[in-house]
């Protein structure tokens, strides 16, 4: 049996030295948007509202306006509510968030996502529905309020259905 003195390095000891040297070597790109989006704070009571109109007020402050730039892509039919893919694309110019609600869901909001300049608007997700609702695609673009909603009609429901 052979004993050894001193400290022993752990694989997690090694992977910190690792990534932190790697980080190092990027401290001269520009992180800026990442962090500011890192920073805002997380729109927890909008996320907690059961109805579609006060959580959307909770997260804007203001009620949207429909467009036809915004392309919501949602199956007529899901055969399956937990897994129900949804995407959305705009031509809004200045796009700084686009956010889910379902209406019949236990709470409204069911994602949101902040875009830090220069970002590409668009996003593809899968949302957990509860039952056949309207899905609502809120897009804020140039300090104004825009969406788009379709109707979905679930066949097995994902909230516990």
């Amino acid at each position: 049996m052979t004993t050894t003195t001193g400290p022993h390095p752990t694989r997690r000891l090694i992977l910190q030295g690792a990534v932190s040297v790697a980080l190092i070597g990027l401290g001269n790109l520009p992180f800026a948007p990442a962090l500011a989006a890192a920073n805002d704070k997380y729109p927890d009571e909008a996320f907690k509202l059961k109805n579609e109109a006060e959580a959307i007020k909770a997260l804007y402050g203001k009620t949207p306006e429909p467009s036809d730039k915004i392309k919501l892509d949602a199956p007529e039919i899901a055969e399956n509510g937990a897994v129900v893919p949804v995407s959305v694309t705009t031509t809004l110019d200045k796009v700084t968030s686009i956010s889910f609600f379902v209406a019949e869901n236990p709470n409204a909001l069911a994602a949101s996502y902040r875009f830090p300049d220069g970002a590409i608007p668009a996003v593809a997700n899968r949302l957990k529905m509860a039952k056949t609702s309207s899905v609502t695609a809120i897009v804020e673009a140039d300090g104004k309020l825009y969406s788009a909603t379709k109707d979905v009609k679930v066949t097995v429901g994902g909230c516990g259905g």
